[in-house]
């Protein structure tokens, strides 16, 4: 609140003594205490002005060369404005997504158990638990004191996102609540707010995206109602927040998807001037009305693809009341030009989504990861796919059109690359371009897309395009000379590796395949060990020659063996059959698999994805095998 122009008799209700619901989840304050004892907070004392200096002071550690795991999360706690006036709310900017590790405790689990906690809690949303008391109304402003200086919008320390450009403080990382009028399932999306007035604030959900709240104003619109209730929450349990920036299918409430991405059931209460659920543990909570007849200028604001959103015509809320916490604490997001924590918000929790999608939806199992391009593309417009070595064809370019159709505004250039390119390295992703694809074969064109998130153009009716590249490296030289040299015989099958073979057999190349069938087919037909045995026991009667077995036993035999003392110990030691039969040895030699120890044997193991592994068996048990 503006301590200058706080009245003497504060219009606010204030309940003392609130029963705070249990709760299994972190919120926003068990956040930061976590954050403070990783050593991944910075306390800033000193007045800080929240309209020139707070986000560019962030903001430097996203584009002033800073490695990500050193970025950390700011809470200010002495905010001032370009007025002179203080607030009493302190204000967290880059707290909830500077970088992966303040992610993963907000999430509170092991990084690599995201993915998996994103999968299962989109596939089995988790009902809130309704409350009647809540600590986000431990204080509640409504009605005329609304107006007075310090209790409407102007008591929340709402920052300037981009100073000189923006045209006031914006709610940055505000989730905006509505209903379905036809389902009653609430939505929850992160969108931009302009601060107008003391009670208006505007909405600006970027309709190019389509999101929930847009088709439940274009209800009630069409049906005569000139009101959307809305409440607008500031600063949440971290999970409630990841939640709300996720595109998820407008039946699913994202506070269920919440409660399952940790596990627990998010405590809820409902609003006092709106039929709406809110999170119990919400920091500060704007409730309103949004008007469905008229419209009003908003912006510019600077956006995430490194434009500036020029002023247009957006939805408004009128608010209705205001209530938070009394020790509330105001979430702010860097949201500018990428990479920020609104990019990396967003992929930490999209990337496993299109993983998901494409692997177990549409069952491409050689998909091996999904990296969305941050770096100044914002995350949606370049989106890479790795895929498994001899991928099918046909199954990689049903990877390259999944991933281009899952998302309307995602996936503008989708690149398939091998397991050797980073996909985090642009250098490494055109160099695939450059020498691994060919535009006159690998590329495709898809039409009719929509232009997403970015500047508007005009051009081809307004609409846009994916482009899908398969840059992923063609053999059929390498495999065409390796089946000639066993063709010819010049190879032996015996000596190709079951990964070599396996990729013959299964390669992307029809006409490799077919070859490859036939060749290690008349190969395994012509290998029958007992006539080779057969068609060189006469040998057993000829006449012994130990300078020549000395020989042929350093150049072969003792690639594997020892024999007093010379050779390599890879195999058994040969002096402990010294003294068996000439026969013996003819058939250790000729037909060597007859007196293998089961230990010496070596494996094959193709997993479910496709992959081929080779080795001895180093371990074993009823649910796994170790090869070395």
């Amino acid at each position: 609140m503006d301590a200058a122009t706080r009245p003497r008799k504060p219009a606010a209700k204030l309940r003392l003594g609130t029963k705070l619901p249990p709760r299994g989840y972190p919120d926003l304050h068990d956040h930061v205490r976590a954050l403070d004892e990783a050593g991944l907070l910075v306390r800033v004392e000193r007045p800080i002005n929240k309209d020139t200096e707070m986000h560019p002071l962030v903001r430097w550690q996203f584009r002033g060369g800073i490695a990500e795991k050193d970025r950390k999360a700011f809470l200010f706690t002495n905010v001032i404005d370009s007025k002179g006036r203080t607030y009493d709310i302190p204000v967290l900017v880059g707290g909830l997504a500077a970088n992966r590790e303040i992610y993963r405790i907000g999430i509170g689990c092991a990084f690599e158990e995201i993915e998996a906690r994103w999968v299962r809690a989109a596939q089995n949303p988790l009902p809130p638990r309704v409350v009647t008391e809540a600590p986000c109304q431990e204080i509640v402003i409504t009605g005329k004191a609304l107006d007075k200086p310090g209790q409407g919008l102007d008591g929340i320390p709402l920052p300037i996102s981009t100073p000189g450009w923006d045209i006031a403080p914006y709610a940055t990382l505000s989730q905006y609540i509505t209903k379905d009028p036809d389902t009653g399932v609430q939505n929850m999306g992160n969108y931009r707010g302009q601060v107008k007035t003391r009670r208006r604030l505007g909405m600006n959900p970027s309709l190019e995206l389509r999101p929930g709240i847009y088709n439940h104003w274009e209800k009630l619109r069409a049906r005569g109602f000139k009101k959307l209730p809305c409440a607008v929450v500031l600063g949440a349990p971290p999970c409630i927040t990841f939640a709300s920036v996720q595109k998820l299918p407008e039946t699913v409430d994202e506070i269920h998807v919440a409660g399952a991405l940790v596990g627990a059931p998010i405590n809820v209460v409902k609003a006092k001037t709106v039929d709406l659920l809110v999170p119990a543990e919400a920091e500060i909570v704007i409730e309103g009305f949004i008007d469905t007849e008229y419209l009003e200028p908003e912006a510019p604001f600077g956006e995430s693809h490194g434009h500036v959103n020029l002023q247009e015509f957006n939805a408004y809320m009128d608010v209705t009341a205001i209530t938070r916490r009394r020790d509330a604490i105001l979430t702010s997001i860097i949201s500018q030009v990428t990479p920020s924590e609104s990019s990396l918000i967003k992929r930490l929790g999209m990337e496993p989504l299109f993983l998901n999608f494409l692997r177990n939806t549409l069952g491409i199992k050689g998909i091996k990861r999904v990296s969305m391009h941050e770096p100044l593309t914002n995350i949606r417009k370049v989106i890479v796919l790795v895929c498994a070595r001899d991928m099918p064809r046909t199954e990689i370019w049903r990877a390259l059109y999944g991933a281009a159709v899952l998302h309307r505004a995602a996936g503008k250039y989708v690149i398939a690359v091998d397991e050797d390119i980073d996909p985090e390295n642009a250098d490494a992703i055109l160099w695939a371009m450059s020498y691994r694809a060919n535009p006159a074969l690998d590329m495709h064109l898809l039409p009719h897309r929509d232009q997403g998130h970015g500047p508007r153009s005009l051009r081809n009716g307004g609409e846009d395009a994916s482009l899908l590249i398969d840059a992923t490296l063609r053999r059929p030289a390498w495999a065409a000379a390796l089946l000639g040299r066993l063709e010819s015989g010049a190879i032996a099958p015996r000596d190709l590796d079951p990964l070599r073979a396996r990729g013959l057999l299964d390669h992307r190349d029809r006409a490799i395949r077919e070859r490859a069938t036939k060749a290690l087919q008349a190969s395994a037909a012509s290998t029958d060990r007992a006539a080779v045995v057969a068609r060189y026991a006469p040998a057993l009667r000829a006449t012994g020659n130990a300078a020549r077995g000395r020989e042929v036993f350093a150049k072969s035999c003792g690639v594997c063996h020892q024999l007093a003392g010379q050779g390599h110990a890879v195999g058994p030691d040969l002096s402990a059959v010294l003294e068996r039969p000439a026969r013996w040895w003819l058939d250790a030699i000729l037909d060597p698999n007859r007196a293998v120890e089961s230990k010496f044997v070596a494996y094959a193991a193709q997993t479910t994805d496709g992959l081929v592994y080779t080795g001895l068996v180093a371990d074993e048990t009823s649910t796994s095998v170790t090869l070395t």
